[in-house]
């Protein structure tokens, strides 16, 4: 369980590249993550080249890490992949991408998920930006690299939180 508590949002990066291995196991983790009716509908862009960084970089006032980051995946989702309907799609694709962040931890990196999707203009960005069909749908991205920083625990547990048998209000 070291993953998930030492897993926090890193942003800067040094310049040390990241192993194709190390890569490959990131994304072998996010195909393990559970999606509904088990359509995994998944797909991914592997960006390393630093001119495609820059662009995702541009397209929302949040992903300036993907700019400085080594790689950056972006995470799809294939509407033709999902037979009954598409409304877990936002929870398969989160649960991938948590799994990414837990893998990048475990490698020794650093990593942030940068949201697309449901906001509308970003979508459209990196739509055309990939010149991805209708049925391709940008969730996110995942920027990641060697970290400038050591991750860290914090401890975020809150009490308050926690609920018993009912719903208690933090008023109450």
């Amino acid at each position: 369980m070291n993953s998930i508590f030492y897993r926090r949002s890193i942003r800067n990066f040094t310049d040390k590249d990241v192993e194709c291995e190390k890569i490959e196991r990131i994304l072998r983790a996010a195909m393990q993550a559970p999606s509904a009716h088990n359509f995994k509908p998944w797909e991914f862009i592997i960006v390393e080249s630093d001119e495609k960084k820059k662009e995702i970089s541009l397209m929302s006032p949040h992903a300036t890490p993907a700019g400085k980051s080594k790689v950056s995946i972006v995470v799809l989702g294939n509407s033709k992949l999902i037979e009954k309907d598409d409304m877990w799609l936002q929870q398969d694709l989160g649960a991938a991408i948590q799994n990414m962040l837990l893998q990048i931890v475990e490698e020794g990196l650093g990593g942030v998920w940068l949201g697309f999707y449901p906001e509308v203009e970003r979508v459209q960005k990196i739509k055309k930006y990939f010149n991805l069909p209708e049925h391709i749908i940008p969730f996110g991205v995942v920027s990641f690299g060697y970290s400038e920083e050591e991750n860290k625990f914090i401890n975020r547990y809150d009490k308050s939180k926690v609920h018993c048998e009912k719903y208690c209000s933090i008023e109450e």
